[in-house]
């Protein structure tokens, strides 16, 4: 798979994105507590922007009326329809049939690279 050199690993810090376009696809690249994730940017709901959207926790109930709040930061809301996903996965949290592409990214000599 072709790799891309895409940043310096200094350029998307912890909580940071970054998106590229990589032959003619637009893709954000996200730096999650020093590891790198790659969505494409294109929500399978509606076509929206996906990766402009709000960084969120995982929000899970917690008994009757409560709310949990869990990994902060990993979980990606759409800016259109507000459709919610895995940034680790590319799953969408309301449908397990719907996913985001998601792609490699390694840091190789403090260079974030892409393979797509």
């Amino acid at each position: 798979m072709p790799k891309h050199i895409i940043a310096t690993a200094d350029e998307i810090p912890p909580g940071g994105r970054k998106i590229v376009s990589v032959n003619g696809q637009e893709i954000g690249v996200f730096n999650l507590r020093g590891a790198y994730y790659a969505l494409r940017n294109i929500c399978p709901h509606r076509l929206g922007p996906l990766c402009r959207g709000r960084l969120r926790p995982l929000v899970l109930p917690d008994g009757v009326t409560g709310m949990t709040y869990t990994r902060e930061g990993e979980i990606i809301k759409c800016p259109w329809h507000e459709w919610e996903f895995d940034i680790k996965t590319g799953q969408a949290l309301y449908d397990p049939q719907l996913h985001v592409r998601t792609y490699r990214v390694e840091v190789e000599n403090d260079k974030i690279v892409l393979y797509a």
